[in-house]
């Protein structure tokens, strides 16, 4: 049995925050594996990226991700009891839940949501003068996924909700400040959505059928039983928080428009160049870095031992930028996807693997609709212009935005 690349050092938690997005393929290209065993937080750890790695850490009956994710990614980003931390009968009965909102109608009436709360704000923006795109949609994404999940949502709460969101995406990987905002956003946004659950179930606040808070208020698990007011407000929030982080998929795609001007005219011509582009955007653009499970029992994969409890990274923007998958990885190229067939293991911005069944994110075909809607507004609907400003992508930033948050000026409606 052969012996896992190691990295050398004692512990690579500084070089993770270090190099960030580029962690893991760093190492891969200087061991030459695409497997190799470091430590992190002083625990050791596998690192895998790549399509097999990709559908090794897929494999549930190998795999499990209980205890896998840091408390402070737990405490801040996904919630202590969230369906990320499942497994087994508990995860299935869990996602299913999350399945069951995502149906076709469903994901079109969001789309319509955020088409409408876009076109109502462009007026303001036109008076404005200088809008930053990153707020604006999130606080878009933010009236329309409430509006959409039956979580009722004040004119003047709005801004501070989406802050809210917004700190528990930026705060997993950061410390001092950062971090502890996250933590204090999480509580006060799981306070909020527990006291709505509440009232859901005791009939002062309708749900609408079909809805994520009629989904979650009334869901039973796999023993039978009502979830409790804090894991539901923990569910509900894994509906809110990741759809108003669709905000940082779209200034990509604005970036990249503005990249890439000959795309504007193909994205404004059809379906299938905005299918393309906006696939290329998931995969060139970096999202979440890793996803983490443990080792369910011992076991040997292509000559190397895993043994049962040891941690395993995949590395979800090194697979979508890896050479062997991706020709040209670090150039932006949407045909690309015009020979794609839709592979679960080399798209993984959101996970790998199946969506009912593994732990490949719920969200992604409304990720997807979103992302469309908003380049078809940005090509078809408006016209602006991209001032001068720092628009440059530091991947060693975890999550990563351009630091003006993309500043359009001189907005205009079309039609």
């Amino acid at each position: 049995m052969g012996t896992i690349p190691g990295d050398g050092s004692p512990d690579s938690s500084v070089a993770f925050l270090r190099d960030g997005y580029r962690f893991i393929g760093n190492r891969c290209a200087r061991l030459g594996s695409d497997i190799f065993q470091t430590r992190l937080l002083l625990e050791r750890t596998i690192c895998l990226r790549g399509r097999p790695g990709a559908m090794l850490f897929s494999d549930t009956d190998r795999f499990v991700r209980h205890g896998a994710m840091p408390k402070r990614g737990q405490h801040t980003l996904v919630g202590v009891g969230g369906v990320q931390g499942l497994d087994g009968p508990a995860h299935r009965a869990r996602k299913a839940m999350f399945m069951s909102i995502m149906t076709p109608s469903a994901l079109r009436h969001l789309g319509h949501l955020f088409d409408d709360e876009w076109r109502a704000r462009v007026p303001a923006w036109e008076q404005a003068g200088r809008v930053v795109l990153h707020e604006e949609v999130g606080r878009i994404l933010t009236r329309a996924v409430c509006a959409w999940a039956g979580v009722p949502l004040a004119a003047s709460a709005v801004a501070r909700h989406c802050a809210d969101l917004h700190a528990m995406i930026a705060a997993p990987a950061a410390f001092g400040p950062r971090h502890w905002r996250g933590r204090l956003a999480r509580q006060r946004a799981e306070r909020w959505l527990a006291d709505v659950v509440d009232r859901a179930r005791d009939g002062t606040l309708p749900a609408p059928p079909g809805s994520a808070l009629a989904a979650v208020a009334g869901h039973h698990d796999a023993d039978g039983r009502l979830l409790c007011r804090r894991i539901a407000a923990v569910e509900l929030l894994n509906v809110l928080r990741p759809t108003v982080a669709v905000d940082r998929y779209v200034v990509f795609a604005a970036l990249a428009l503005h990249e890439h001007p000959e795309w504007r005219d193909r994205v404004r011509a059809g379906e299938e160049d905005t299918e393309r582009f906006v696939q290329e955007v998931r995969r060139f653009y970096p999202f979440f870095p890793v996803v983490a499970a443990r080792v369910r029992d011992s076991f040997d994969w292509q000559g190397y031992h895993f043994p049962r409890g040891r941690r395993v990274l995949l590395d979800l923007y090194g697979t979508n930028h890896h050479p062997d998958l991706w020709p040209e990885p670090d150039r932006f190229r949407p045909d690309r996807f015009a020979a794609w067939h839709g592979d679960r293991y080399d798209l993984v911005p959101q996970g790998a693997g199946d969506h009912l069944g593994g732990h490949r994110c719920a969200g992604e075909w409304l990720t997807i609709e979103l992302m469309k809607r908003a380049v078809t507004t940005l090509t078809a609907a408006m016209r602006y212009v991209v001032p001068p400003q720092d628009l440059a992508l530091n991947l060693r930033r975890m999550p990563v935005l351009p630091p003006s948050g993309f500043v359009l000026t001189d907005v205009r409606r079309v039609g």
